[in-house]
């Protein structure tokens, strides 16, 4: 495949910086390079802009590491919230992905951030909190607290059927009505005696 050596124009992720001269296909340089005004051929006229890209990408980074650093002092305080569904044992469907978490900083707190950015050694597939890596420029790095939530209800468990308490109230009605009878019986008890003792004396 043919090879071509442009200038850079504009900040390319995975080619190049402005001003940078790096060697493309020739059909990738004429057929979207050269059309987006992303780069231009190396020519000697060309070649006297180098200063003027130098200078256009010098204050691009500067303006990139000023907005990151800003960005990274203010996202160590947030909590992003993904709301995930579960099984009833708690594991995830799937994990949580670089992408997801990008999605969620945007809907939660307006913040746009390239999910490459977003630095996963393994997606997450754990409920709770969780740490992530934020490399926000080459030289601005960061954190972000992660929460995975579970949509999934908590099933409760059915409560066991409460006994019921024995009733006392009758109980007390007896002891009461055998408090009774005994008071009563005493008096019959004592007549009688009596009745006897002045039969005898008689």
């Amino acid at each position: 495949m043919a090879k071509t050596e442009v200038i850079l124009t504009h900040n390319i992720v995975g080619l190049g910086g402005e001003s940078d001269q790096v060697r493309v296909a020739a059909g990738f340089a004429r057929n979207y390079l050269f059309p987006q005004r992303l780069a231009i051929p190396v020519t000697q006229a060309n070649k006297r802009h180098m200063e003027a890209l130098k200078q256009r990408r010098a204050e691009r980074e500067a303006h990139e590491f000023n907005t990151m650093s800003e960005l990274a002092k203010g996202i160590t305080k947030l909590v992003c919230v993904i709301k995930v569904k579960t099984g009833d044992d708690g594991k995830l469907f799937g994990a949580v992905t670089s992408g997801m978490i990008a999605d969620e900083l945007k809907h939660q707190f307006d913040v746009t951030l390239d999910k490459k950015k977003i630095y996963l050694e393994h997606p997450i597939r754990a409920l709770g909190e969780h740490e992530v890596q934020l490399n926000l420029h080459a030289e601005v790095k960061s954190t972000l607290k992660v929460r995975v939530e579970s949509t999934t209800p908590i099933a409760v468990p059915a409560e066991a059927p409460v006994a019921e308490q024995p009733r006392t109230e009758k109980r007390g009605k007896h002891v009461e009505a055998a408090k009774v009878e005994t008071t009563e019986a005493k008096p019959k008890a004592e007549k009688k005696a009596k009745t006897e003792k002045k039969a005898k004396a008689e």
